[in-house]
């Protein structure tokens, strides 16, 4: 009888699925640390203006070289230049920066800022009892020294010039007086100028200081409105001829008196 032949049991091993490794660490890792940053931008966003402002303007450019107006300049050491291409930009700039001047809420009506053929022109409109000004003379008051400091901190930053008017409605002053309507609106422009330069212009920014009287009103048809009281603030185009200068040489106030005189006050005028 042949012999038998040899069972063979073939037996075949499984194989463990392959391992995973620490991939799935490193993936939890970066959802942890992404989670962490945005409850601590979070957090940043809820404590001061200024800290969220720069937290806000990191992630709109976080390489920080992009051209900047206004509040984002600081700290840049440099005069920047608003064209006719971004000039809007700096109205907008502009309006964020008044809002923060106290009491804006009362003030909102009495300010206009429009881009123009000649610039961006900023006014600051009176009101019967007076918004910006003492009435009757060339004083600013706390809210218009407010205005215009806040006004000129931000406009020193940029290498435009600067014009400044004075207007004022008809109403005349008492026959007699020896200060007129011609006077006060060059005394404002130039009250203004002065504080602007004290508080943020460099002192060859203003290159004009004009008073006009009632000669450019604002609503003709009511020459009387106290609206056509107002200063105007005008941040000039950029041109090829303009260049840093040294000195106050092309500095003119039209019919102005001395600045520092104070105007009297005339209970018959309520300018």
């Amino acid at each position: 009888m042949p012999g038998k032949a040899p069972v063979v049991v073939i037996k075949k091993k499984r194989e463990h699925a392959e391992h995973h490794g620490g991939a799935w660490k490193v993936a939890y890792a970066d959802f942890v640390t992404a989670l962490m940053a945005l409850f601590i931008v979070l957090w940043l966003m809820n404590t001061n203006k200024q800290i969220r402002e720069a937290v806000g303007g990191y992630f709109k450019d976080p390489s920080g070289t992009s051209k900047r107006l206004g509040t984002d300049m600081l700290g840049s050491g440099e005069n920047f230049n608003v064209t006719k291409d971004n000039m809007s930009e700096l109205r907008e700039q502009l309006l964020k920066v008044v809002r923060q001047v106290p009491h804006f809420d009362k003030l909102k009506n009495h300010i206009e800022m429009t881009v123009t053929s000649e610039g961006l022109r900023i006014e600051l409109l009176e009101s019967a009892s007076g918004t910006f000004f003492v009435s009757g003379d060339s004083r600013p008051n706390a809210d218009g020294r407010d205005m215009l400091i806040a006004l000129a901190q931000e406009l020193g930053k940029i290498s435009n010039r600067i014009v400044i008017e004075g207007h004022t409605d008809s109403k005349p002053y008492a026959k007699g007086s020896e200060y007129g309507n011609w006077e006060l609106s060059a005394d404002r422009a130039n009250a203004a100028r002065r504080l602007m330069q004290e508080n943020g212009f460099r002192e060859n920014q203003v290159m004009e200081v004009r008073g006009f009287a009632d000669e450019m009103l604002r609503k003709p048809q009511h020459p009387e409105d106290p609206s056509n009281r107002r200063v105007s603030v005008i941040v000039k185009y950029l041109t090829k001829s303009d260049t840093p200068s040294t000195s106050d040489e092309n500095q003119t106030v039209e019919g102005a008196s001395d600045p520092g005189g104070q105007p009297p006050k005339d209970s018959s005028a309520d300018h």
